[in-house]
C-alpha cells in the first residue's frame, strides 16, 4: 500500500478502528509469543541408507535408516510419494477419495541399490540415499528430488522430542514441528510456471515465492508478493516434457527458484533447481506428467474439476466499493442500457451492508432490495453480494448469536473466542475447518437469496484482521478444528478461504438445488475450483498493474483455476482513458469480466471517459456478447477436460522454446490468440505466433507461424486472431447461435467442440464436434455424429476466404 492508500483506509476505517487494529496486532504479537513453541535446539536429520523395501498396490515403502517413503502410481498415471508416514488423506486438495494404485505398477529392485516403480506412463526411482526420480518411459529425467533434511525439536540427551525414533510414528504425518527443506532439479531449459497468483509471472523467474495467503493492503503490482492466492503447484515446462508438482502442504513455507542454463561451466548443463522449506507439516508430493493438456486433466482428476458458472456470469459485470445507494444503482444500470452497453451483472460492496456487518441491509439506503434485484432483473441484470467471513462481536447481532451459540468460531489458544478487528469493529471468525461450522454458515447465505442476489463473492478471506504491523490475519496460535484433528493457524491459514468457498458453495447448492451457484473468492488454495473462481483483488491502477492482470490469470489456470479475471481499470486509482480501455479490451477476452473499484478511486463506467473511449468499449463489450456461446463452451470444456479457458502460448507446443518465454500473450480456447496492449502509446506490437495459420480477424491477412509478427494496434482494438480452421461457436447477427469457420490451410484439415448451454441446472451439456477442411476451394464443415459425418445443423458463417 503507498502513503495515499494508507492514509485513505484510515480515513474509512477511522481512528477508534485504527486503535483498535493497534491493539488487536499487539495481542497477537503476545498471545503467539506466550503460546507458540519458542526456538529450540535441533536436530537435523536425514533418510540415510536403504535397508530395505515392501511391495504395494501400484508401488510399495521404501525404507532407510532413519526414514521411511511411500510411493505409489495411480491409475490415472499420477504419482504419489510421502516420508515418514504421510499419506495421501487426509487432505484439503483432493476431491473425495485417494485414486486407487495401479496394480499393474509393481516395486522392483534397481541396479544402484535403490528400488523403482515401472508403470505405462511414468517410472519412479528411489536412489539408495533416498533421491526419487520422475522419468518418461523412454527413460528421461523430467524431476529429481534430492533426499530430503528436516530439522526436529531435540529432547532428552539430544534425541528428537517425537517419537521412539522421530519417524516412524504410524499413521502420523512426520514429527511435530519439524521444519523440513526439499531440493529438486529439473532440465536445465526448464521454465517454471504456477505458485497460484503471482503478479510477476506466469514464468516465474529466479526468486524467492512464499507460502502465505496474503492481503497486500489497498494494491499490488508485479513486483509484490506474495498475494491473496498461494498454492504449492508447480508446473515445470522443458523440452522433455511437461510436468505438475503439487506439495500437499498447507504450512508456510518458500520455494527458491533458479532456472537452469544449457552449456554452462565446461560445457555441462546446470539443471534448474527447486529448493522448498516448510515450517511444519507433512512431506507429501504428487507428481503428474504428459502434455500440458493431460496434465491439467490429470491434476483436476485429483483435485476436482471446476465448477461451470451460469451462463450470465460470463458477460460483462460491474462493480464498486461506493454504490451509496438504491438511486445510484439504478442511475448506473440505466446509463448501461442507454448507452447501449451490454450489462450481466452487478455487483454491491460491503456499502450496502447496515455497519458493515455480513448478512445484513441498510435500510435507509436500501429499503428495497428485492424489488430492485428483481427489476433488474427483469432487464438481465443480475445482483451479485460480497460475504465477509469477520462476524461483528455484537451480542444481539443475530449472526454472531447463532455462531456463539453454536461454538462455531475460532478459538485462542485460551479457548476463548478469537477477536480481530475488519469493517464492522471487533470480529470473530467462523471456523470453517470444522464441518459443522461450514454447514452453519451454509444456511445464512438464504438471506442473501431472500434478498435477491443470484451470486455471491467472497472478500477479506485471507483471513484478514486488520494490523498496522505485522501480518494482517490471525495469530498463529489460534485453534481451528480441522475436521476434528485439531491444530492451529499455522496449518488452518492457507486453507481458509478454500473451507469458507466450500461452505458457501454446499449452502447454495442445498439452498437452490436446481442452480448453479456462482460463487468466487479472493483467496484459497489448491482444489478451489471445485467451488467456483477467484479475482485479481485489488490490483494497483497503472500498466504494470495492467500486465499484472494477465500473469495472475494465466498462473492461476495453470494451478487449476479457470474462472478468473481482474478489476479491469485497476483497484486504487483513476486510470486514464487509455489505460482504462486497454485494461477494458483486455478483460473482454478474460473468463470473469467485471469492473471495480475502491471507494476513493475514479469511476469505471465506460461513459465517465470520454466519447472516443465509449464508442472503443462499446466494441470490445458487443464482441465479448458474440463470442459468448465460445466462453460457454470453454466453462464447459474446462470442467470436462480441465484446460483453461486463457491458456500461455505455449499450450499446444511446450517444445517452442520462444512461446515459452512469451507473456504478453495469450491463446483462449484452441481457436482465438490475443494480444492485449501493455504498454502505454503503443499503436502496433510485436506478436509471436505458433506453428500454423493464423488469420487477423479484424483485417482478415493471413499470417504464418512460428514466428514473429508486427500487427496494428490502434486504440480501438487490439490484435485477436484466428486459428485456420476453427470452429467457434457465436451469436449471429440475428442473435442467434451461428458456427464461425476460419478456412483452413490448403491440404489441412481443422475443427472444433460445441457445447451449448444446457440451462441454469445440471443437465449433462451436449459435446458437439466439428470437422473442417478444403475441397476444390471450397470449405467443407461436418459435424460428427457417432464418428459418421454429418450436416452442421447449424448456421455457418465462413470466414478467410479473402473477406474479413
Amino acid at each position: 500500500m503507498d502513503g495515499h492508500d494508507l492514509v485513505r483506509s484510515v480515513k474509512f476505517v477511522g481512528t477508534t478502528q485504527g486503535l483498535r487494529a493497534v491493539l488487536s496486532a499487539w495481542r497477537r504479537r503476545r498471545t503467539d509469543a506466550r503460546y507458540l513453541p519458542p526456538p529450540a535446539a535441533e536436530r537435523a536429520r536425514v533418510p540415510g541408507p536403504v535397508t530395505g523395501a515392501e511391495p504395494c498396490p501400484g508401488g510399495g515403502v521404501v525404507r532407510f535408516a532413519r526414514s521411511r517413503l511411500r510411493v505409489f502410481v495411480a491409475t490415472g498415471g499420477a504419482v504419489f510419494w510421502g516420508w515418514d508416514g504421510a499419506e495421501p488423506l487426509p487432505s484439503y486438495a483432493l476431491a473425495g477419495t485417494c485414486p486407487e494404485p495401479d496394480t499393474r505398477a509393481e516395486l522392483e529392485p534397481d541396479t544402484d541399490g535403490g528400488w523403482r516403480v515401472v508403470s505405462e506412463r511414468v517410472t519412479v526411482t528411489v536412489s539408495r540415499h533416498g533421491a526419487v526420480e520422475i522419468r518418461t518411459p523412454g527413460g528421461v529425467t523430467l524431476r529429481r528430488e534430492l533426499p530430503p533434511r528436516w530439522w526436529e525439536p531435540t529432547g532428552v540427551n539430544g534425541r528428537p522430542a517425537t517419537g521412539r525414533s522421530g519417524f516412524d510414528v504410524p499413521g502420523t504425518a512426520g514429527p511435530a514441528g519439524a521444519r523440513w527443506l526439499l531440493r529438486s532439479e529439473v532440465p536445465a531449459d526448464a521454465r517454471f510456471f504456477g505458485l497460484g497468483g503471482r503478479a510477476g509471472g506466469p514464468r516465474l523467474r529466479d526468486g524467492t515465492y512464499r507460502l502465505w495467503n496474503t492481503d497486500p493492503r489497498g494494491g499490488f503490482g508485479p513486483g509484490d508478493d506474495p498475494l491473496y492466492i498461494t498454492m504449492p503447484v508447480q508446473l515445470v515446462v522443458a523440452d522433455a516434457g511437461t510436468h505438475l508438482a503439487f506439495y500437499d502442504n498447507s504450512w508456510d513455507g518458500r520455494f527458491a527458484l533458479r532456472e537452469g542454463e544449457e552449456g554452462a561451466g565446461s560445457g555441462h548443463d546446470r539443471p534448474g533447481t527447486s529448493e522448498l522449506r516448510m515450517d511444519g507439516g507433512p512431506l507429501r508430493c504428487w507428481v503428474v506428467t504428459g502434455t500440458p493438456a493431460r496434465v491439467l486433466q490429470g491434476w483436476t482428476g485429483l483435485t476436482g474439476a471446476p465448477a461451470v458458472p451460469p451462463a450470465w456470469a460470463l458477460g460483462p459485470q460491474h462493480a464498486r466499493w461506493g454504490f451509496g445507494c438504491e438511486r445510484e444503482v439504478r442511475r448506473v444500470v440505466d446509463g448501461y442500457r442507454e448507452h447501449g452497453l451490454p450489462l450481466s451483472a452487478l455487483h454491491l460492496d460491503i456499502d450496502h451492508y447496515e455497519r458493515h456487518r455480513v448478512f445484513t441491509v441498510d435500510r435507509e439506503r436500501f429499503p428495497g432490495l428485492p424489488r430492485l434485484a428483481e427489476d433488474l432483473r427483469a432487464e438481465g441484470v443480475r445482483l451479485v453480494s460480497i460475504v465477509d467471513p469477520a462476524v461483528a462481536a455484537k451480542p444481539g447481532d443475530t449472526v454472531y448469536d447463532g455462531g456463539s451459540a453454536a461454538g462455531a468460531f475460532v478459538r485462542d489458544a485460551r479457548g476463548e473466542e478469537l477477536r480481530g478487528v475488519v469493517w464492522p469493529g471487533e470480529c470473530v471468525f467462523p471456523d470453517f475447518t470444522d464441518p459443522l461450522v461450514r454447514d452453519w454458515w451454509g444456511t445464512l447465505y438464504e438471506e442473501r437469496l431472500g434478498q435477491g442476489f443470484s451470486g455471491v463473492w467472497h472478500d477479506m478471506n485471507e483471513p484478514v484482521s486488520f494490523a498496522p504491523f505485522g501480518d494482517p490475519s490471525l495469530p498463529r496460535s489460534a485453534r481451528h478444528s480441522l475436521e476434528g484433528r485439531g491444530g492451529d493457524h499455522r496449518e488452518a491459514h492457507n486453507v481458509y478461504g478454500l473451507a469458507m468457498a466450500r461452505a458457501g458453495y454446499d449452502g447454495l447448492r442445498r439452498l437452490r438445488p436446481d442452480e448453479r451457484p456462482f460463487l468466487f473468492s479472493r483467496s484459497g488454495w489448491a482444489g478451489m475450483q471445485r467451488y467456483g473462481g477467484t479475482w485479481s483483488g485489488d490490483v494497483r491502477t497503472g500498466w504494470p498493474g495492467l500486465r499484472a492482470s494477465l500473469a495472475l490469470v494465466l498462473g492461476l489456470g495453470l494451478c487449476g483455476v479457470p474462472y478468473s479475471g481482474p478489476d479491469v481499470g485497476g483497484f486504487s486509482g483513476s486510470p486514464s482513458p487509455e489505460l482504462y480501455l486497454r485494461w477494458l479490451q483486455l478483460g473482454s477476452y478474460l473468463p470473469l469480466f467485471r469492473t471495480h473499484s475502491a471507494i476513493w478511486a475514479g469511476r469505471r463506467e465506460p461513459w465517465e471517459f470520454g466519447p472516443e473511449v465509449l464508442e472503443h468499449a462499446r466494441a470490445a463489450m458487443a464482441e465479448r456478447e458474440r463470442l459468448r456461446p465460445y466462453f460457454v463452451t470453454l466453462s464447459h470444456l474446462a470442467r470436462l477436460t480441465g484446460a483453461p479457458y486463457v491458456r500461455p502460448l505455449w499450450w499446444g507446443t511446450p517444445g517452442d522454446r520462444a512461446l515459452r518465454d512469451c507473456e504478453d500473450a495469450f491463446l483462449l480456447g484452441d481457436a482465438l490468440l490475443v494480444a492485449p496492449v501493455l504498454e502505454r502509446g503503443a499503436d502496433r506490437r510485436a506478436v509471436r505466433l505458433p506453428r500454423g495459420r493464423w488469420y487477423d480477424t479484424a483485417t482478415g491477412e493471413v499470417h504464418e507461424g512460428p514466428g514473429q509478427v508486427l500487427l496494428d494496434a490502434p486504440l480501438s482494438r487490439i490484435p485477436v486472431l484466428a486459428r485456420a480452421g476453427a470452429v467457434l461457436p457465436v451469436r449471429g447477427a440475428d442473435g442467434g447461435p451461428e458456427l464461425e469457420v476460419w478456412a483452413p490451410a490448403m491440404g489441412r484439415t481443422g475443427g472444433g467442440l460445441v457445447i451449448a448451454d444446457p440451462g441454469t441446472g445440471w443437465d449433462q451439456a451436449e459435446v458437439e464436434r466439428y470437422t473442417t477442411r478444403m475441397d476444390d476451394g471450397r470449405v467443407v464443415v461436418e459435424r460428427l455424429l457417432d464418428d459418421d459425418p454429418a450436416e452442421p445443423g447449424r448456421p455457418v458463417r465462413i470466414r478467410g476466404l479473402g473477406t474479413p
